[in-house]
């Protein structure tokens, strides 16, 4: 926390991302247990320098948390009611300490302010990420989305959002393709399904739904061991 300065940033504004990921049939979703030494958990975020875009910071922290870029990323919604405060931090950073040397008294009250936070979500390839801390971080890690801890402020809200998003611009713009590898199975492609909608379809129906989009394209079958049931592999189409 002592290399953070606050003059270089935006006051009172920050970028707060909901990074999707997949693995073993379930949506997971990248979370920082902050630096405090308390059991605080937040979204990846960070602010926005006083020469930066909010997309430009935005993809900045993205690439700073996963090592990623070039991946589907989209604002989805702000965050700003009246009484958005960091009231948990606070609270430790008033009992750790009470008295804060003149460097750490600027962090103290730019934590201390209302904040209003851009929204974000993201998508990536849970295999390519190597999750990375920043000095606020103790620790950053991939959690199954049905079982998150208490995230500071409207955090779990923010995830909820996130996630309905998602749900309603799945068909539309097909952004699946991001949390699957480059190959797939039609049944995996309806588990990634099943995982964030979470609910089961029929397996006829999703083939005929998914096949009528054309957006696949077919390639050869996949080798199982197990003769004459070897599934047809399939990609998004470029």
């Amino acid at each position: 926390m002592n290399q953070f300065n606050p003059e270089q940033y935006i006051p009172q504004l920050s970028i707060d991302s909901v990074i999707f990921g997949y693995k073993k049939k379930q949506l997971h979703v990248l979370i920082s247990k902050m630096n405090f030494g308390h059991n605080i958990y937040t979204l990846p975020g960070g602010f926005i320098s006083q020469d930066q875009g909010i997309d430009e910071a935005a993809l900045q922290i993205l690439k700073e948390r996963t090592g990623l870029k070039d991946i589907f990323l989209e604002q989805y919604k702000t965050f700003g009611p009246a009484d958005r405060k960091n009231n948990p931090i606070l609270d430790v950073l008033d009992q750790d300490k009470p008295t804060p040397m003149p460097d750490e008294q600027a962090v103290v009250e730019w934590f201390s302010k209302r904040f209003i936070s851009i929204g974000y979500y993201a998508l990536v390839d849970i295999n390519k990420v190597k999750p990375q801390k920043t000095d606020l971080d103790e620790s950053v890690d991939w959690l199954p989305i049905e079982s998150l801890p208490v995230l500071i402020m409207d955090h779990n809200q923010m995830v909820q959002e996130a996630l309905e998003t998602l749900r309603r611009n799945l068909d539309e713009k097909l952004i699946g393709f991001n949390l699957l590898p480059e190959t797939f199975t039609m049944r995996e492609l309806q588990e990634l399904y099943e995982a964030v909608y979470d609910k089961a379809f029929a397996r006829n129906n999703f083939q005929k739904k998914m096949l009528s989009l054309e957006v696949l394209e077919r390639l050869e079958k996949k080798f199982t061991g197990a003769a004459n049931k070897a599934p047809y592999l399939y990609r998004f189409r470029r």
